[in-house]
């Protein structure tokens, strides 16, 4: 069902001409409001569920920005009906638990690709196919991080269903495969993990539209179990900055 009676989509609550071809896409319904903050003349769209848009300019194109709420589900009805509205450019922003002891709180990650250890691309893809950023949005957001002078690195992130699967996997009835599992990430070098990216890389790369990722790592666990330095951050204006600062560079080149 794409619709509702009132041709809106059916969760997003938006038609077409809501939304410009470019998205930022926050879990948090709240941080709308303040990525809305860098467009010109920005208006609250709509407002359903955990979906939330708000539309404006930058450098006279039209942008949004809609909250996908948390975990991959959401996140790929955001990405399928905004895709049914016009949009054809998203950057995902949000946080994540760097894994990489190199990845430092306050660091920005950018996601070349994703671990798919979780359940929606199942839906849309077998195992074999990766979940990859678009190479555009990835070399935008690498650009725009080296001009706002922002520490960051560019790699794999590990995508899950489970929050507390990650935070407490030895309390689970299957940790082993958690702790076992975790470990090979480790080892091949994962510098992250958050909840999104595998989900709309995957549905990106079916619906034939770009998606790139940009999180803010909060602190590290693996830092935190070697007793490194390891403050928790939760001010998401650096990676906020740098995907408006990319999509302002997508808008010149295009």
């Amino acid at each position: 069902m794409k619709y509702s009676d009132d041709g809106l989509q059916y969760h997003i609550g938006l038609k077409e001409g809501d939304v410009g071809e470019y998205v930022i896409l926050p879990g948090d319904p709240k941080r709308c409001a303040k990525i809305a903050q860098y467009f010109e003349n920005a208006k609250l769209i709509a407002d359903r569920r955990e979906f939330t848009t708000y539309t404006g300019f930058l450098n006279g194109v039209k942008v949004s920005v809609t909250s996908t709420g948390i975990g991959g589900p959401s996140a790929a009805i955001a990405l399928e009906e905004l895709v049914n509205v016009g949009a054809k450019y998203f950057i995902r922003v949000g946080t994540c638990g760097g894994m990489d002891t190199d990845v430092k709180s306050g660091d920005l990650v950018i996601a070349t690709g994703a671990i798919r250890m979780e359940g929606t691309t199942k839906e849309y893809a077998p195992v074999e196919f990766p979940a990859v950023a678009d190479y555009d949005m990835v070399t935008a957001l690498i650009n725009s991080a080296k001009k706002l002078n922002m520490p960051y690195h560019a790699g794999i992130v590990e995508c899950k269903d489970s929050f507390y699967g990650q935070h407490s996997p030895e309390k689970m009835p299957v940790s082993y495969e958690l702790l076992n599992k975790w470990d090979a990430w480790l080892k091949l070098g994962c510098l992250a993990s958050e909840m999104e990216s595998a989900a709309l890389f995957v549905v990106g790369s079916y619906l034939r539209v770009k998606v790139g990722s940009v999180f803010l790592v909060v602190a590290n666990q693996e830092r935190e179990k070697l007793g490194l330095d390891n403050p928790v951050v939760h001010d998401t204006d650096s990676a906020i900055k740098t995907a408006v600062e990319a999509i302002k560079e997508l808008i010149q080149h295009r």
